[in-house]
């Protein structure tokens, strides 16, 4: 849990820079879709690159906790980086947490112990014949998802691409667990590890895209979604994913609570512009 909380540090902090990052690299007139270019704009922010630097970070703890623990508990974890990203901005932007978003975050914090006392090692299953091939075309799915959703007006186009982006975070959540071997001619056979990679690029464009305009509260409420029920499913149904004996119903509502927590941290997967200098009195 410590790695799956360190990787959660890690995301929060990180989305502050990337979300700045992002809206500075936006030109003016650009479409509403999703845009490649974005990318390519965003790296020359210094922002946006040690916010990858955090992510590629986060990545590496990501994988030891999902190697120990089931993903509902590293999903919810990594849920709870918008709690991070909150504190990150009341400390660092002077944004003003209300009690209510406070109370948000200590929710966060009590779903998690929740989750850290219930939760079980990882499953030890393979799951189904099929389950590696479904990851990338699931990938795949998530592309076409965020083509479609950047063409839909603003409140709609925010939602499709938070869930387009929480799907590809789910991808590769799956991924992980199902790259045993790492060797390179393993990694060339299992189509996991394609959707790995695949899962990945296409969250990054579509949460760089989500970040860039529309509503990025609804956009990462729906990432938080997307990035935690459908892997923990996964989890429990096919991967063997378990809770210790007889504390299921404490790893549920930790969950859910958690997830909630969560879910009412949303308007922090954007930080706040910077409010304009007032210009200098000249009478």
């Amino acid at each position: 849990m410590i790695c799956a909380l360190g990787a959660a540090l890690c995301y929060g902090t990180a989305s502050v820079l990337q979300a700045i990052a992002a809206r500075a690299a936006t030109r003016p007139g650009s479409g509403a879709g999703v845009d490649p270019a974005l990318l390519l704009r965003a790296v020359r922010q210094w922002r946006y690159v040690a916010g990858l630097a955090l992510d590629g970070l986060g990545f590496v703890l990501q994988i030891v906790a999902l190697r120990a623990l089931p993903i509902y508990a590293v999903g919810a974890a990594l849920a709870a980086s918008l709690a991070v990203t909150a504190v990150v901005a009341a400390r660092l932007l002077a944004v003003r947490l209300s009690s209510t978003e406070w109370a948000a975050v200590a929710v966060v914090c009590a779903g998690l112990g929740m989750l850290g006392l219930a939760s079980g090692k990882e499953g030890d299953l393979a799951g189904p014949d099929w389950l590696p091939w479904a990851v990338p075309a699931a990938a795949l799915g998530v592309l076409v998802l965020g083509a479609a959703g950047g063409r839909l007006p603003t409140r709609g186009r925010s939602l499709a691409l938070g869930l387009g982006a929480g799907f590809g975070f789910g991808v590769v959540e799956v991924a992980v667990r199902l790259v045993d071997d790492v060797s390179p001619g393993a990694l060339v056979r299992n189509p996991a590890a394609y959707g790995l990679l695949l899962g990945g690029a296409a969250a990054f464009l579509l949460l760089t895209s989500a970040l860039q305009k529309g509503s990025v509260t609804t956009a990462t409420a729906g990432m938080v979604l997307g990035e935690t029920v459908g892997p923990a499913l996964v989890g429990v149904v096919w991967l063997g994913d378990g809770t210790r004996a007889g504390l299921g119903w404490l790893a549920v509502t930790g969950f859910v609570v958690a997830v909630a927590g969560s879910l009412a941290l949303a308007r922090f997967g954007e930080a706040p512009e910077p409010e304009p200098e007032p210009e200098p009195d000249r009478s």
